[in-house]
């Protein structure tokens, strides 16, 4: 049997846009001699349509979609295609994550999904009822399991505390089916590339069956989809692999199927590579379905929006991006330089906007009311607050996003200034520790074989330059131990206690804590998160911001100020 797989970049609500790209994808598989083609979980309407999923309207659409298809798909080809199904029994949630199947007109084949992730970022449970049985479908010789993308992860989710009670692979191919395939809408992390190709090689080794998956490529709001579908032979050996980051069409033979070189595969593990390209299918995304074309920031020779600078340019053309660098009385020269080389480098617009005159407007408008008050972080936020406001006007006038500079170190600790820094629709970098976003810069550098992002960027303490001689480290530790710290206690849930064990002094541990659980205010005002670790803030991580303190970790007893509010 000859399957295509037919991954492609769905817009969330687009039906007319959707179904139009399943149309043509089909039409294109069928010249090139396939029996089925398989599409990514509810590719009809978008991966996740969260709750638009309340609206009748959409669901009414989106079943309409199918109608539509039936008469428009050619007729020779079976095509698999995720959508939203009703739940016609009376008992239960008022819907189905299920997959038609069709055939010459009809409707052929339907299968829902048993096991819907209510976990992280996925609220599945929340719209879907589960299927209540798991069915063959038998075409062309050969017997069929689908397993839509949460129902082959039993044994091996994203979340341990989790258990299922069930296994729809065991299940299907219990039933019979020697090729299981799994449409999927799987969100990318940093290392899930290579997590997946495990799995589907393990089904594939434990029951004896091809393992085909499917998985749907682009990004909607803070989630990216990196596409890598796969199938393995009965062997467990891959026997395809598509583009990552791309849409793609390609076509496995399961009578001829060749083992793919293992050098052909290493850009599955090659971490950088992904993380570069998953933030900019991120921004361009983002833009694109949200009806954005341009971009603009603040570039103040710093890593951070030197990195952002690199993602956008390479997302949206350097033609459609604009940076300001803003000196204030404490800038250095050297930052301003390493800020206009960059924009050079990449080619981007560019230009400067003095706020000393507007920096010290604000401070002898306030001197009456701070009088017998000494200079802190007020006076810092100030500063932060007039490029938020300039860089907003910008936005405004040119029907321009904003990309905010912030990465995740910055956003755990708070070191960040509400309605300065933090301005802007999309955290770019908010899911990378700095540490990470240094490598990534370095990796970038690497690759273009020359100095893109200035040296002076990559080797120059880092600094906000919001008071005289200021160093990240005046208020943070260094970044090597601040971000241990943050990895243990964010992505592993560590106790501050469990932290101290790994040999971090007391005293820093519990600060750090402390900051970053004082901190979950501004979060919840902050731009969203492109998502590409396994625990991002946003709502995969839901914190309350009205709670106690742990005082068995004498977190509360520290009483520490803020560094900058």
């Amino acid at each position: 049997m000859r399957i295509a797989f037919g991954q492609i970049n769905t817009t969330i609500a687009d039906f007319p846009g959707n179904t139009n790209k399943i149309i043509r994808q089909s039409e294109k598989a069928e010249k090139a001699g396939a029996d089925l083609i398989v599409f990514p979980e509810m590719a009809i309407c978008g991966y996740p349509p969260l709750d638009l999923m309340t609206y009748p309207a959409f669901i009414d659409r989106n079943r309409k979609a199918i109608e539509e298809l039936k008469k428009e798909l050619p007729p020779n080809l079976a095509v698999a295609v995720g959508y939203v199904e009703r739940n016609y029994s009376g008992t239960g949630k008022a819907y189905y994550n299920s997959i038609a199947v069709m055939y010459k007109g009809e409707l052929v084949h339907t299968q829902h999904k048993t096991l819907l992730p209510t976990y992280d970022v996925f609220d599945e449970d929340r719209y879907f009822e589960p299927a209540a049985e798991r069915t063959i479908f038998e075409f062309r010789g050969r017997k069929i399991g689908f397993a839509i993308c949460e129902d082959i992860w039993a044994e091996n989710i994203g979340d341990s505390r989790l258990t299922y009670h069930k296994d729809p692979v065991k299940d299907l191919c219990k039933a019979g089916a020697d090729i299981l395939i799994a449409p999927s809408a799987s969100p990318f992390y940093s290392g899930k590339t290579a997590v997946r190709r495990q799995l589907v090689e393990s089904i594939s080794k434990t029951y004896g069956c091809i393992t085909i998956y499917v998985n749907a490529v682009g990004a909607n709001d803070l989630l990216i989809f990196d596409g890598n579908s796969l199938a393995a032979s009965e062997k467990g050996e891959i026997i395809l692999h598509c583009n990552s980051f791309a849409e793609d069409l390609q076509i496995l033979d399961t009578d001829a199927a060749k083992v793919i070189p293992e050098s052909s595969l290493q850009e599955i593990n090659n971490k950088n590579e992904n993380l570069e390209k998953a933030l900019i299918l991120g921004v361009r995304d983002y833009l694109r379905k949200s009806g954005f074309s341009r971009v603009n920031l603040g570039l103040s020779g710093g890593i951070d929006s030197a990195l952002i600078a690199v993602i956008a340019a390479r997302a949206m053309g350097p033609e459609n991006v604009h940076a300001y660098g803003m000196p204030s009385r404490y800038s250095s020269d050297h930052s301003l330089a390493d800020a206009r080389k960059l924009a050079e480098n990449l080619g981007i617009g560019f230009e400067m906007l003095p706020i000393e005159h507007m920096f010290a407007s604000s401070l002898e408008t306030l001197k009456e009311s701070f009088a017998g008050t000494a200079p802190d972080t007020t006076e810092e936020n100030l500063q932060a607050r007039i490029r938020g406001l300039l860089l907003m006007a910008w936005s405004n006038k040119k029907g321009s996003l904003l990309l905010t500079t912030g990465n995740k170190s910055e956003i755990a600790t708070g070191y960040c200034t509400l309605y300065g820094d933090m301005c802007g629709s999309l955290a770019v970098i908010g899911d990378l520790f700095k540490t990470e976003v240094f490598e990534l810069s370095r990796y970038i550098n690497e690759k273009a074989g020359y100095d893109l992002i200035p040296e002076n960027i990559l080797t120059k303490p880092p600094s906000a330059e919001l008071r005289p001689d200021q160093k990240d480290e005046d208020s943070l530790p260094p970044y090597e131990i601040l971000d241990a710290i943050l990895d243990a206690h964010i992505m592993k849930c560590k106790s501050v206690d469990a932290i101290i064990s790994l040999g971090f002094d007391e005293d820093t541990v519990r600060r750090v804590v402390q900051l970053t659980e004082r901190s979950e205010f501004k979060r919840r005002q902050a731009a969203i998160v492109l998502k590409v670790s396994e625990k991002a803030f946003g709502n995969g991580r839901r914190i309350p911001i009205a709670r106690a303190i742990y005082e068995t970790e004498k977190c509360s007893l520290l009483a520490l100020p803020f560094t900058r509010k």
